[in-house]
């Protein structure tokens, strides 16, 4: 087996940490959600606006009954795969879409497979 290198190396490898974090279904649930925050989390109870600066970790804690470090870490997955953006307020790290990144990954795949 050749071991690729270039522009293809680098599309394969976005779109498998893109598939490695979306396999947890948990991380993929919790992507979904995040795509109607005010469908599934207390937006009213939030600080900031959930399409702008996201949604508040101690919420999405509250909603899957995951410890605090448990989200943080599947959150930091996401994030590295593209997925979601941080934006910390205070004490406090929301979390949302990156749909921008997201259309990429999709394209990739289309153009990829």
């Amino acid at each position: 087996m050749t071991t690729q290198t270039g522009p293809s190396q680098d599309v394969s490898e976005q779109l498998l940490e893109a598939f490695k974090a979306l396999a947890n279904p948990v991380r993929l649930q919790l992507l979904q959600w995040l795509r109607d925050p005010e469908a599934h989390f207390p937006v009213h109870e939030g600080i900031a606006d959930p399409h702008e600066v996201g949604v508040c970790v101690s919420h999405i804690q509250a909603k899957t009954g995951l410890a605090q470090s448990t989200v943080s870490a599947y959150m930091a997955s996401l994030q590295r795969a593209g997925l979601v953006r941080s934006t910390r307020i205070g004490k406090w790290t929301h979390y949302r879409r990156d749909e921008e990144r997201i259309a990429q990954l999709v394209d990739l795949l289309g153009r990829a497979l």
